[in-house]
């Protein structure tokens, strides 16, 4: 069996008949040159995990590309940031052939000798952490570490036959497809969230339960609004890592949800020092503190719980409102642009509950309606988790293929002779 060679980046750039080149400085290339249409200009800042984005990318003019010929980019070339996050990196692939090496940026240009070489397989490798480590222990400069062509070469790497290389790559090449398409699925529904609730949280699209015109709701009045303050606080030596009651702050929403893996917990004394604050499904919170205005609705419990200060809850009076209704009115531009007429043109750290006193929402007349918009944006958001917790695993399953298979624990099969 064919063992992995100990090669640096540039033996390996140089086997392809290729070169580690620098981008062009700015004397060559100045912000005048560039043009609303064009050849793109690759900058660290399009570069993704091995894609480069081209929403807002700079372009330039024909005469700059000539101008600039050698800079231009090949299929299979890698460019990284030659500042700043140092292990930035995305392999140029064929929809970005042509395109120019940017300023602020360093590019491992493979040449056409790559019968022993993929560059698809250095670019993955170069996403090991590992390898970012050593980018970053090994570039130079005191407030902004920076790469150079003599850093880059001098990359250590291991190299495999070019049957395990092409292995791999097709394998770890088809978990990023996933994790794309799932991206991109939750982008769609993030958008399909964000316009039903421009037309259900207004009025201006109406379900077929509706009944009458949207009336006035005073939250202050119609809610009992509680929270901790003063001495009955918690101090951080109270929290403990584990127990029976939870106590829940506003670093611990997630997506408009409690992340009851991340909240701390408390001793029995202090969860029945106030009764008023322990909390129940149904109950709305929002931030009063720090980053104000974050909500999270609480459609179940695992346990006991308790709230911090920082977090305000709101219960209706009387069934005066729907809860969940309330809370993605809450998560609205309507309540968005509430705290920022209450900034008055400064930042504000802090709500206080005279605040949500002036707080007045135009809601549906019936439960009914309010119900109905609340189960389907609620609908929405549950396919947006669903999505999100598949992506979460596809990107571990994508991590661990990379840990087996670019440290050559794992070998996949490859057909005889290849």
């Amino acid at each position: 069996m064919a063992v992995a060679a100990e090669l640096t980046l540039g033996e390996i750039v140089q086997r392809t008949g290729g070169s580690i080149q620098t981008g062009p400085f700015g004397s060559q290339l100045h912000a005048s040159d560039y043009r609303v249409e064009g050849t793109p200009l690759v900058m660290p800042i399009n570069m993704g995990d091995n894609v480069i984005r081209d929403v807002g990318i700079a372009r330039v003019g024909p005469e700059d590309v000539k101008r600039l010929g050698r800079h231009r980019l090949r299929a299979g070339d890698i460019v990284f940031s030659r500042r700043g996050d140092v292990g930035r990196r995305s392999i140029v692939r064929p929809q970005n052939e042509g395109w120019l090496c940017g300023t602020g940026c360093l590019a491992a240009k493979f040449g056409p000798k790559r019968s022993d070489v993929n560059p698809m397989y250095i670019a993955l490798l170069i996403g090991r952490p590992d390898v970012q480590v050593w980018l970053a222990d090994n570039a130079v400069g005191g407030t902004m570490p920076n790469l150079n062509t003599a850093i880059l070469s001098s990359l250590p790497l291991r190299l495999p036959p070019r049957s395990q290389q092409d292995a791999a790559v097709e394998a770890l090449e088809a978990a990023s497809e996933l994790a794309v398409m799932l991206e991109r699925r939750i982008m769609k529904k993030r958008n399909i969230r964000q316009g039903m609730m421009q037309e259900l949280l207004t009025g201006r699209t109406r379900l077929p339960c509706a009944t009458g015109g949207w009336t006035p709701l005073q939250v202050a009045a119609e809610s009992h609004v509680k929270a901790r303050i003063g001495w009955q606080g918690l101090t951080t030596q109270e929290y403990r890592s584990s127990g029976e009651y939870r106590l829940v702050g506003g670093t611990d929403f997630r997506e408009g949800r409690v992340d009851w893996d991340t909240t701390p917990f408390v001793d029995k004394w202090r969860f029945d020092q106030d009764t008023g604050i322990q909390l129940r499904a149904g109950d709305v919170l929002l931030t009063k503190d720090g980053t104000i205005g974050k909500v999270a609705f609480v459609d179940s419990l695992p346990g006991p719980a308790t709230l911090n200060s920082g977090v305000f809850v709101l219960r209706p009076k009387r069934g005066a409102y729907d809860p969940e209704f309330l809370y993605w009115m809450l998560r609205s531009r309507v309540f968005e642009q509430f705290v920022a007429g209450l900034s008055a043109g400064s930042t504000i750290t802090h709500l206080y509950q005279r605040d949500l006193v002036m707080l007045e929402l135009s809601v549906p007349p019936t439960h009914k309606e309010q119900r109905s918009i609340a189960e389907a944006l609620s609908a929405v958001e549950a396919e947006i988790s669903a999505l999100e917790r598949r992506l979460e695993s596809a990107r571990r399953v994508k991590t661990g293929m990379m840990q087996e298979l670019l440290t050559g624990r794992t070998r996949l099969p490859v057909e005889a002779g290849s």
